[in-house]
Protein backbone atom coordinates (compact mmCIF):
# COMPACT_ATOMS: atom_id res chain seq x y z
CA UNK A 1 0.00 0.00 0.00
CA UNK A 2 1.69 3.34 -0.95
CA UNK A 3 2.51 6.01 1.62
CA UNK A 4 2.33 9.73 1.70
CA UNK A 5 4.76 11.97 3.20
CA UNK A 6 1.57 14.07 5.11
CA UNK A 7 -2.06 14.14 5.33
CA UNK A 8 -2.09 17.22 2.68
CA UNK A 9 -0.33 15.12 0.01
CA UNK A 10 -2.55 12.10 0.69
CA UNK A 11 -5.74 14.15 -0.17
CA UNK A 12 -4.72 15.83 -3.21
CA UNK A 13 -3.21 12.94 -5.27
CA UNK A 14 -6.29 11.06 -4.33
CA UNK A 15 -8.70 12.85 -4.78
CA UNK A 16 -7.84 15.84 -7.02
CA UNK A 17 -5.66 14.39 -9.61
CA UNK A 18 -4.59 16.01 -12.56
CA UNK A 19 -4.29 15.10 -16.05
CA UNK A 20 -1.12 15.97 -18.03
CA UNK A 21 -2.51 18.85 -19.87
CA UNK A 22 -3.61 20.17 -15.96
CA UNK A 23 -0.15 20.06 -15.05
CA UNK A 24 0.91 22.10 -17.76
CA UNK A 25 -1.39 24.78 -17.97
CA UNK A 26 0.26 26.85 -15.51
CA UNK A 27 3.95 26.31 -15.79
CA UNK A 28 2.90 27.14 -19.64
CA UNK A 29 1.45 30.16 -18.85
CA UNK A 30 4.05 31.65 -16.61
CA UNK A 31 6.55 31.08 -19.31
CA UNK A 32 4.14 33.52 -21.43
CA UNK A 33 4.22 36.13 -18.30
CA UNK A 34 0.90 35.71 -17.20
CA UNK A 35 1.05 35.31 -13.42
CA UNK A 36 0.91 32.21 -11.42
CA UNK A 37 -2.37 32.85 -9.17
CA UNK A 38 -4.47 30.01 -10.52
CA UNK A 39 -6.99 28.15 -8.13
CA UNK A 40 -5.21 24.97 -6.65
CA UNK A 41 -6.07 21.46 -7.84
CA UNK A 42 -7.94 20.08 -5.19
CA UNK A 43 -9.81 23.45 -6.11
CA UNK A 44 -10.42 22.48 -9.29
CA UNK A 45 -11.82 19.29 -8.35
CA UNK A 46 -14.47 21.14 -6.04
CA UNK A 47 -15.41 23.65 -8.87
CA UNK A 48 -16.15 20.22 -11.16
CA UNK A 49 -18.10 18.19 -8.23
CA UNK A 50 -20.21 21.03 -7.20
CA UNK A 51 -21.05 21.16 -11.12
CA UNK A 52 -22.03 17.99 -11.85
CA UNK A 53 -23.91 18.12 -8.24
CA UNK A 54 -26.08 20.23 -9.74
CA UNK A 55 -26.63 18.72 -13.22
CA UNK A 56 -24.92 22.35 -14.42
CA UNK A 57 -25.76 22.97 -18.06
CA UNK A 58 -24.60 26.29 -18.32
CA UNK A 59 -22.06 27.75 -16.55
CA UNK A 60 -20.62 31.82 -16.47
CA UNK A 61 -17.02 32.71 -15.19
CA UNK A 62 -15.77 36.10 -14.09
CA UNK A 63 -11.69 35.59 -14.86
CA UNK A 64 -10.24 32.93 -17.01
CA UNK A 65 -6.31 33.60 -16.61
CA UNK A 66 -5.29 30.40 -18.05
CA UNK A 67 -7.86 28.77 -18.72
CA UNK A 68 -7.15 25.90 -15.83
CA UNK A 69 -10.34 26.47 -13.71
CA UNK A 70 -12.24 27.15 -16.64
CA UNK A 71 -11.69 23.60 -17.65
CA UNK A 72 -12.33 21.46 -14.55
CA UNK A 73 -15.59 23.60 -14.75
CA UNK A 74 -16.80 22.69 -18.68
CA UNK A 75 -15.84 19.31 -18.09
CA UNK A 76 -18.69 18.68 -15.80
CA UNK A 77 -20.48 20.20 -18.57
CA UNK A 78 -22.69 17.39 -21.38
CA UNK A 79 -21.46 17.53 -24.81
CA UNK A 80 -24.85 20.33 -25.29
CA UNK A 81 -23.34 22.56 -22.43
CA UNK A 82 -22.26 25.87 -22.42
CA UNK A 83 -19.67 27.59 -21.24
CA UNK A 84 -18.66 31.24 -20.92
CA UNK A 85 -15.85 33.22 -19.57
CA UNK A 86 -15.60 36.84 -18.94
CA UNK A 87 -11.40 37.49 -19.33
CA UNK A 88 -10.32 41.11 -19.65
CA UNK A 89 -6.82 40.84 -20.26
CA UNK A 90 -6.36 39.50 -24.17
CA UNK A 91 -3.55 37.61 -23.90
CA UNK A 92 -5.06 35.99 -20.71
CA UNK A 93 -7.87 34.81 -23.68
CA UNK A 94 -5.72 34.25 -26.14
CA UNK A 95 -3.80 31.49 -23.97
CA UNK A 96 -7.12 29.75 -22.71
CA UNK A 97 -8.59 29.17 -26.03
CA UNK A 98 -5.50 27.55 -26.53
CA UNK A 99 -5.87 25.91 -23.75
CA UNK A 100 -9.78 24.97 -24.11
CA UNK A 101 -8.89 24.15 -27.51
CA UNK A 102 -6.40 21.33 -26.15
CA UNK A 103 -8.78 20.29 -23.81
CA UNK A 104 -11.40 19.50 -26.52
CA UNK A 105 -13.44 21.88 -25.08
CA UNK A 106 -13.95 24.65 -28.31
CA UNK A 107 -17.20 23.60 -29.01
CA UNK A 108 -18.79 24.70 -25.73
CA UNK A 109 -16.44 26.97 -24.47
CA UNK A 110 -16.04 30.67 -25.23
CA UNK A 111 -14.03 33.28 -24.34
CA UNK A 112 -15.57 36.92 -24.08
CA UNK A 113 -12.44 39.60 -23.85
CA UNK A 114 -13.37 43.27 -21.99
CA UNK A 115 -14.45 44.35 -18.78
CA UNK A 116 -16.98 42.34 -17.02
CA UNK A 117 -18.99 45.59 -15.72
CA UNK A 118 -19.97 45.53 -19.59
CA UNK A 119 -19.55 41.87 -21.29
CA UNK A 120 -22.64 41.19 -18.29
CA UNK A 121 -24.96 42.63 -20.80
CA UNK A 122 -24.46 40.22 -23.21
CA UNK A 123 -24.27 37.17 -20.86
CA UNK A 124 -27.61 38.38 -19.19
CA UNK A 125 -29.07 37.62 -22.33
CA UNK A 126 -28.13 34.18 -21.87
CA UNK A 127 -29.24 33.87 -18.06
CA UNK A 128 -30.47 32.03 -16.25
CA UNK A 129 -27.08 30.06 -15.61
CA UNK A 130 -26.84 27.04 -13.34
CA UNK A 131 -23.28 28.13 -11.74
CA UNK A 132 -21.49 31.31 -11.50
CA UNK A 133 -17.83 31.33 -10.78
CA UNK A 134 -16.47 34.96 -9.45
CA UNK A 135 -12.73 34.72 -9.58
CA UNK A 136 -11.64 38.08 -11.26
CA UNK A 137 -10.39 41.27 -9.81
CA UNK A 138 -11.52 41.34 -6.13
CA UNK A 139 -12.62 45.17 -5.85
CA UNK A 140 -15.55 43.99 -7.90
CA UNK A 141 -16.72 41.18 -6.17
CA UNK A 142 -20.20 42.60 -4.73
CA UNK A 143 -21.16 43.69 -7.91
CA UNK A 144 -20.38 40.65 -9.89
CA UNK A 145 -22.38 38.60 -6.87
CA UNK A 146 -25.40 41.59 -7.81
CA UNK A 147 -25.07 39.87 -11.28
CA UNK A 148 -25.55 36.68 -9.97
CA UNK A 149 -28.05 37.02 -7.97
CA UNK A 150 -30.62 38.51 -10.54
CA UNK A 151 -29.06 35.67 -13.37
CA UNK A 152 -28.75 32.57 -11.64
CA UNK A 153 -31.32 29.92 -11.84
CA UNK A 154 -33.13 28.90 -8.34
CA UNK A 155 -30.88 25.88 -7.49
CA UNK A 156 -28.19 27.23 -8.47
CA UNK A 157 -24.70 27.74 -7.42
CA UNK A 158 -22.66 31.30 -6.85
CA UNK A 159 -19.29 29.91 -5.92
CA UNK A 160 -16.39 32.37 -5.13
CA UNK A 161 -12.75 31.88 -4.50
CA UNK A 162 -9.95 33.72 -2.41
CA UNK A 163 -12.41 34.07 0.09
CA UNK A 164 -9.85 34.22 2.81
CA UNK A 165 -8.57 37.58 1.82
CA UNK A 166 -5.41 36.63 0.84
CA UNK A 167 -5.64 35.24 4.59
CA UNK A 168 -6.71 38.98 5.13
CA UNK A 169 -10.24 38.84 5.84
CA UNK A 170 -10.87 38.36 9.17
CA UNK A 171 -8.92 41.62 9.96
CA UNK A 172 -10.32 45.46 9.60
CA UNK A 173 -9.49 46.00 6.12
CA UNK A 174 -8.98 49.70 5.44
CA UNK A 175 -11.52 51.34 2.93
CA UNK A 176 -9.06 51.41 0.27
CA UNK A 177 -7.94 47.72 0.56
CA UNK A 178 -9.24 45.53 -2.27
CA UNK A 179 -9.50 43.05 -0.26
CA UNK A 180 -12.14 44.66 1.79
CA UNK A 181 -14.68 44.03 -1.27
CA UNK A 182 -13.80 40.20 -0.33
CA UNK A 183 -15.03 40.64 3.56
CA UNK A 184 -18.20 42.09 1.81
CA UNK A 185 -19.03 39.71 -0.44
CA UNK A 186 -18.96 37.08 2.62
CA UNK A 187 -20.78 39.10 4.81
CA UNK A 188 -23.49 39.69 2.17
CA UNK A 189 -23.87 35.80 1.06
CA UNK A 190 -23.22 34.92 4.37
CA UNK A 191 -26.56 37.09 5.88
CA UNK A 192 -28.92 36.96 2.20
CA UNK A 193 -32.25 35.63 3.06
CA UNK A 194 -31.95 34.02 -0.70
CA UNK A 195 -28.91 31.83 -0.43
CA UNK A 196 -27.88 29.36 1.76
CA UNK A 197 -23.77 29.76 1.85
CA UNK A 198 -21.01 28.58 3.45
CA UNK A 199 -16.73 28.73 3.04
CA UNK A 200 -14.90 25.29 1.94
CA UNK A 201 -11.32 25.77 3.15
CA UNK A 202 -9.75 24.80 -0.08
CA UNK A 203 -6.89 26.64 -1.77
CA UNK A 204 -8.16 30.21 -1.42
CA UNK A 205 -10.99 29.40 0.43
CA UNK A 206 -13.94 28.83 -1.82
CA UNK A 207 -17.41 30.55 -1.02
CA UNK A 208 -20.61 28.75 -2.11
CA UNK A 209 -23.75 29.85 -2.25
CA UNK A 210 -26.99 27.80 -2.94
CA UNK A 211 -29.79 30.12 -4.46
CA UNK A 212 -33.09 29.68 -2.83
Amino acid sequence: MKTYPDLDTYRKELFAPEDDLLKEIMPDAVEQGLPRISVSPESGKMLYFLAKSIGARKILEFGALAGYSGIWLARALPDTGRFITLEIHPKHAEVTRKNYEAAGLSGIAEVRVGDAHTLVTGAAAEAPFDLVFIDADKESYPDYLDFALEHTRQGGLIVADNTNGFGHVHEALDESDGRRAIRVYNDRVANHSGLVSNIIPIGGWLTVSLVL
